[in-house]
């Protein structure tokens, strides 16, 4: 291999980026003529003898990960600012039960996941994402966050970056860990409290015990073979966590209205609510309507006085989880030329996602005459009267129940996943290098869905017209008209079960050569080094809905869950330059062809540059360009009606509110005689028709980033990175609330016509009402920032310590929903609406660390920026001017009591800060950003270390 002259500058530099996560503690120092081991670095496959390249990489290390407490590796990353939360553990309603990375925000479809440089697979059939459960975090070496971009070295959906995890395939002997963690919150949240006792709601108080429990073993064995020429290392984890429920934290009691002004809920409740309309002249009058529920202190109906359920303390606030995994790292040195390797890994992971109780949901109107058997005197009458009709009339009836009687739903998920690698890698000659392999994963998935109502079974069992219950056959009516008259037995005959299963499926095959041709430009001492590889990927993905799912029986779904198949192939030629200039300036070039079976040919680039100063300097710059091909979901997702969370303004709130005047609704498709009639949804979720399409186009990206890198001083270092990226044909949805906002404030045609109101206005109540809210190429985005990141030692008594400190400042993250149209852009940055996630501007992680002979102590510091609301619907956030700034205090430490034993313990969110609380339209999940700003409370753990 090439050697460079310019060591002792580059050496000097070699570990700074480590500085941004304490992945280092010290500049290394070495002869300038001192051979140094050269490694691949995440961003290419050009080996160098340090760990700076033209694009900026975050380190975090192994000691890090063990003192940060977790044993999900979403929790260990999460913590960096560069990332947003994606799919995590804090998700119930709609959990894939995988966990997932977003990159900057823009998606973790677009933050590209790597084991030892070498892609996963999508995590689960209901998912595109890697799922990093697989990822063992006990045996992680180091983890390299690149934010630069780097679809031209690995392909698409490095948009945002890439995750690459570098596994301790080298560890030698055996280790043994077990750990233990868990929460603890004192519930005195006083604003909250209030509203559960207007409504005489429960909810706990005063400080918990220990709960969300988790239990973790992990067992690593490594050692050489054959005389040392060769190594493996194995590895078992076995991981459990407890169930935690929204009643177990107060903040999270009861559901919040959008606004924050009530504990919201359900309108299916447990004493069936009504919304009747009566029939006349063989047609239904939408003018006409009761809105109310049975009475609980008679036998007729009472007009709605705000009677809700609160649906909140039986869903998960943490999903309960165990998991196993298995694998194994081996290499063997043949001779100088063939170096085999081979990486295996296998996970089980099953976990529960439990929700409140299914309902009918209003989900069909039912028509109905007065001698329906279930319907009381009483109940006749007052419906007679209130619509003018005798007894020969008819009338339909939306029904909302709650199923108390049959209990909660809940999601049993199960994934099994397998990868295998083999490869080979040599020494050519003295100059060049290959590496050639192949990669089979695989994940296999199920769904089970328990105990949600059946929608076939309503009708005969509520008494519709033209359908039969015949109670000799075993039918049971399902008494929804009297307080009480659902028994457990009639709930039992609506239950069923949707299945889903289906295999996921990677195929690659891959290989490069690297080395330099000897060729030197005059002004420069090394020669031209450079990457030739091919790639091929096979993706194959089948989801299988049985019939119930198919066809969308079950009334808790909001719509259809369809099976899903498609297949995804590209060949991928790509090359790769590092051309240096002079001693101290040196240019990476990169380029890669990708031939998509399902859209064609792209190029993708990068060019970059990096020039040292004064041997403490480094000044880097890269421009990336990417294209990502749409994904098998996004191309070939079915069609059909589901749900959203927000608001319709055009629906009367429980304020009494409507935030669009008549001519605004007009343009949404809302009569005179609607206007001021139309219920908002109690649980923020209204109807959209949504699916893939098979017509997307790749989406573009260009990505800039400028970079100092420095090292004035032996124990001081810092970095500072400008980052720009901007996209074309975002493949998205334009999202159901805007494409109804803008329509009612512009009436523009483009987006009316996607507003399609049921013959009563509503957008929720059964499912002629909704929102188009298809996928397609839809915009831009245009994000910009600056990360920074700094580190100092110093010696102190017989210890050292450090400090270190990384941020990142959001400076903007436009949004152009609609391609051409700068008017209809907004930016995310520092804000939260319905469209825009919580993000800081300025968010930051700083460390102080103290190492002694046989103990280490860090205290953290986390800084989550203030947040404005934009928006009206959350009255309270919009009082508060949004969310204030957040700060978290973390302290852990540990302990070497001999040679083969350690202690870690720690506890994070010290002063158990509480999670900002946010209305129904805006929260993920418990009334707040769940996953994100601390969710529970205190974080306590321990673990022993045990190592031969």
């Amino acid at each position: 291999m090439y050697k460079n002259n310019f060591l002792t500058n580059s050496v000097r530099l070699a570990l700074v980026s480590g500085a941004m996560t304490a992945a280092f503690t010290a500049p290394a120092v070495y002869a300038a003529d001192e051979e140094v081991e050269r490694i691949e670095v995440t961003g290419s496959r050009i080996k160098r003898t340090d760990m700076e390249t033209s694009s900026p990489i975050h380190v975090m290390d192994a000691e890090q990960i063990k003192m940060s407490g977790f044993t999900n590796v979403e929790d260990i990353l999460n913590q960096l600012p560069q990332l947003e939360t994606a799919s995590n553990a804090f998700q119930a309603n709609g959990a894939s039960g995988t966990a997932s990375l977003d990159l900057r925000g823009l998606g973790s479809n677009r933050t590209l996941v790597l084991i030892n440089g070498r892609r996963m697979q999508a995590g689960s059939i209901t998912s595109q994402s890697a799922d990093i459960n697989q990822i063992p975090a006990s045996l992680i070496k180091r983890v390299e966050v690149m934010t630069g971009g780097a679809a031209a070295v690995y392909g698409a959906d490095a948009v945002a970056g890439v995750v690459n995890f570098i596994m301790d395939s080298d560890f030698d002997g055996i280790s043994i860990n077990v750990g233990a963690s868990g929460y603890q919150h004192d519930n005195d949240n006083g604003y909250i409290q209030g509203l559960m006792d207007e409504k005489g709601f429960e909810y706990p108080s005063g400080n918990t015990d220990i709960d969300g429990k988790t239990y973790n073993i992990d067992l690593a064995i490594g050692s050489d073979f054959a005389d040392g020429k060769g190594h493996a290392v194995a590895y078992a984890v076995w991981r459990r966590n407890d169930e935690l429920l929204q009643g177990e934290r107060d903040y999270s009691s009861c559901a919040l209205n959008g606004s924050q002004s009530a504990c919201g809920g359900s309108a299916n409740t447990p004493l069936a609510h009504f919304d009747i309309y009566p029939v006349v002249d063989g047609e239904v009058d939408y003018k006409q309507n009761f809105w109310g529920y049975t009475d609980p202190n008679g036998n007729g109906f009472k007009p709605d006085d705000g009677y809700r359920y609160n649906y909140a303390p039986v869903n998960h606030f943490m999903r309960p989880n165990e998991r196993i995994s298995l694998g194994s790292f081996m290499n063997y040195e043949i001779n100088d030329h063939a170096r085999p390797y081979v990486e295996l890994s296998f996970m089980q992971n099953r976990t529960a996602g439990q929700i409140a109780e299914s309902g009918t949901f209003f989900n069909e109107e039912y028509l109905m005459d007065y001698n329906n058997p279930l319907l009381t005197e009483l109940q006749k009458q007052q419906l007679q009267a209130e619509f003018n009709q005798t007894g020969d009339d008819q009338f339909v009836a939306y029904i909302g129940k709650r199923n108390v009687e049959g209990g909660a739903r809940a999601n049993n998920l199960e994934h099994n996943s397998y990868r295998i690698l083999t490869g080979m890698e040599g020494d050519i000659n003295d100059n060049w290098t290959y590496d050639v392999n192949f990669n089979y994963s695989a994940t296999s998935s199920s769904s089970v869905y328990q105990n949600d109502l059946l929608a076939p079974k309503i009708a005969p069992r509520v008494g519709a017209v033209d359908t039969e219950c015949v109670e000799a056959d075993g039918c049971l009516y399902y008494n929804v008209f009297e307080p009480g008259g659902v028994t457990a037995e009639q709930a039992a005959q609506l239950a069923g079960v949707g299945i889903q299963t289906g295999l996921v499926t990677q195929t690659i095959y891959s290989g490069y050569v690297t080395g330099d041709i000897g060729v030197t430009i005059p002004s420069a001492s090394d020669p031209i080094a450079m990457v030739f590889g091919f790639e091929r990927r096979e993706q194959d993905y089948e989801r299988i809905s049985d019939t119930v799912y198919e066809e969308g029986q079950l009334l808790g779904q909001g719509g259809p869950n369809t099976s899903l198949t498609g297949e995804i192939d590209v060949n991928e030629l790509y090359t790769e330059f590092q051309i240096p200039i002079l001693d101290n300036l040196a240019f990476d070039l990169g380029a890669r062809y990708s031939d998509y079976s399902t859209s064609g040919g792209n190029w993708t680039y990068k060019v970059g540059a990096d020039y040292t100063l004064a041997d403490a300097y480094m000044f880097r710059a890269s421009f990336n360009r990417a294209v990502r091909a749409p994904n098998v979901a996004e191309l070939f997702d079915s069609q059909s009606i589901g749900l959203w969370s927000g608001a319709d303004g055009c629906a009367t709130d429980e304020d009494g509110n409507i935030a669009f005047n008549e001519a605004q609704c007009a343009n949404t498709g809302v009569t005179m005689d609607q206007y001021g009639n139309i219920g908002s949804s109690p649980a923020g979720q209204y109807n959209e028709f949504a699916g893939g399409n098979p017509e997307l186009d790749p989406e573009e990206a260009e990505t800039i980033t400028l970079g100092l890198v420095a090292n004035p001083l032996d124990n001081f270092s810092f970095s500072l990175d400008y980052f720009n990226i901007e996209m074309e044909n975002v493949i998205s949805t334009v999202g159901a609330e805007r494409i109804l906002n803008i329509c009612a404030e512009t009436g523009d045609s483009a987006f009316c016509q996607n507003v399609q109101r049921s013959a009563s206005g509503s957008l929720w109540l059964g499912q002629s009402g909704y929102v188009v809210n298809l996928s397609d190429n839809i915009g831009g985005r245009s994000w910009e920032g600056i990360d920074a990141a700094a580190q100092y030692n110093i010696e102190l008594g017989s210890g050292d310590l450090s400090f270190d400190i990384i941020g990142s400042y959001a400076m903007k993250k436009e949004v152009q929903p609609i391609k051409g149209n700068d008017a209809l852009a907004y930016d995310c940055a520092g804000n939260i609406s319905s469209d825009c996630f919580a993000t800081p501007e300025w968010r930051h992680t700083f460390t102080a660390k103290y190492t002694a002979a046989d103990w280490v102590l860090a205290a953290k510091w986390r800084y989550y920026g203030e947040v404005s609301y934009d928006g009206t619907a959350d009255t309270r956030l919009a009082e508060q001017g949004g969310i204030d700034a957040y700060n978290y205090f973390d302290l852990n430490g540990t302990y070497v009591f001999t040679d083969y034993m350690s202690v870690t313990a720690g506890m994070n969110n010290l002063f158990d800060k509480e999670p900002p609380m946010v209305g129904n339209s805006l929260s993920t999940n418990a009334n707040t950003i769940a996953g994100f700003y601390d969710t529970l409370g205190r974080f306590m753990h321990v673990s022993v270390n045990l190592k031969f």
